[in-house]
């Protein structure tokens, strides 16, 4: 068996601890990566969510374990420090089979816009699982990466939660559940580059 099968295996038992059990399932898909975050969440909506009633704080009990997960690998990177740090996360890049300009760019990214670049790379699915090791590396204000990731599991993991429990009611039909997710996540990315471009203050206005 390999370690994603016994992970999403044990889900059922963590659920049934309530809102802290899917906290910690959140949690484990960030310390541990290998874990599909998409397969995850249905199954968190699927086993968490009963009632309409339940998704708010399901939700919210779900982005806030990403969140601890992903400020774990944060703290690992503040203690590692920009040389070392860029020594392991090249490695890592390397070990995964990506690029080193993905590392690069998201370098430029976070010195221009570290709230930005967090909220949108926790909608990412590969970056979403490794970005806080980096961002702790270059020393992102902690404040700021932890309510930009926050607000990003919020996004990332609602439309999946919902769809497992439209699925539980088979209001949803299997095949249709992750792609229906992932065309929503799609639509709030659009609906929030949108917000930002208009929100933008114009170059003659400065």
């Amino acid at each position: 068996m390999s370690g994603s099968s016994y992970l999403l295996d044990i889900l059922p038992d963590l659920a049934a601890w309530g809102l802290l059990g899917l906290a910690l399932c959140s949690a484990i898909e960030k310390l541990v990566p290998i874990l599909p975050s998409i397969a995850l969440f249905l199954m968190i909506g699927m086993l968490g969510v009963a009632h309409p009633v339940d998704l708010p704080a399901v939700i919210a009990a779900t982005a806030a374990g990403s969140m601890a997960g992903s400020l774990f690998w944060y703290g690992i990177g503040r203690w590692l420090g920009p040389e070392r740090g860029d020594l392991v996360v090249l490695r890592m890049t390397r070990r995964l089979e990506i690029k080193e300009e993905w590392y690069l760019r998201l370098k430029r990214n976070y010195h221009g816009h570290p709230m930005r670049a967090t909220l949108f790379g926790q909608l990412v699915p590969v970056v979403r699982a490794y970005m806080a090791l980096p961002a702790g590396v270059l020393a992102v204000p902690a404040p700021g990466f932890a309510i930009a990731t926050f607000c990003g599991a919020l996004i990332w993991n609602t439309p999946f939660l919902v769809s497992g429990y439209l699925l539980r009611q088979q209001i949803l039909a299997p095949n249709t559940a992750a792609p229906a997710a992932i065309a929503a996540i799609i639509l709030v990315n659009l609906l929030v580059l949108a917000l930002l471009r208009l929100c933008r203050p114009s170059r003659s206005a400065a």
